[in-house]
């Protein structure tokens, strides 16, 4: 595989790991200590900051800034200029201390669309989709499709992307195939793998 790809106005401090085949493109900023995974494109503008984790395939779009606390699981799709935070209660003259930070994880497979807002401290978890512009304020459950201000769950989708209909617990997606149950807010893949994330 070849070695990642820095555009030569992207800034990488030194102490920063960045994955073999992932592309860095104009004006990105990687801090030192964080952590790009392998096959990931970073659009414009992205800031990576110190102890962000970024795992593989993940996509970022233009204009996103990934702050110290968050942590994206593999095939992440990150829409432009969604925003991440990692203080509850910033104040301008009360710097926070990095250990008071309010951690974020993105669970494999999750979907932010554009101008997405995550406050921080909550879970999104496996292959949940987050509607364009939606304001996240609690965990969000596995496969959950959440929309509006704040993000409230308004149905289900498969790891494929396609809308999931439920009859007495049970769903099989019309795109893919793949058979999937639900228990409450729980949906999970019928031959008993785990989605991860929030459950």
């Amino acid at each position: 595989m070849n070695e990642h790809y820095v555009h030569a106005t992207a800034v990488i401090d030194d102490g920063a790991t960045i994955g073999a085949g992932t592309r860095i493109w104009h004006f990105c900023h990687v801090m030192s200590d964080a952590i790009v995974g392998e096959q990931c494109v970073l659009g414009q503008g992205v800031f990576v900051g110190r102890g962000a984790r970024i795992g593989n395939r993940v996509k970022i779009q233009n204009h996103v800034s990934v702050y110290d606390g968050v942590v994206i699981e593999d095939n992440v799709f990150c829409g432009p200029s969604c925003t991440f935070t990692n203080v509850l209660r910033p104040r301008a003259a009360f710097p926070t201390d990095p250990e008071r930070y309010a951690p974020t994880h993105v669970c494999r497979g999750a979907t932010l669309g554009a101008h997405a807002t995550i406050v921080c401290g909550h879970t999104l978890g496996a292959y949940c989709f987050v509607g364009a512009g939606a304001v996240v304020t609690a965990d969000v459950p596995a496969h959950a499709l959440v929309h509006g201000n704040p993000a409230r769950i308004h149905g289900y989708v498969c790891a494929c992307g396609a809308s999931l209909e439920f009859e007495e617990g049970r769903s099989t997606c019309p795109r893919c195939g793949s058979r999937y149950t639900k228990d409450g807010t729980v949906v999970a893949p019928a031959d008993g793998r785990s989605s991860g994330g929030v459950r």
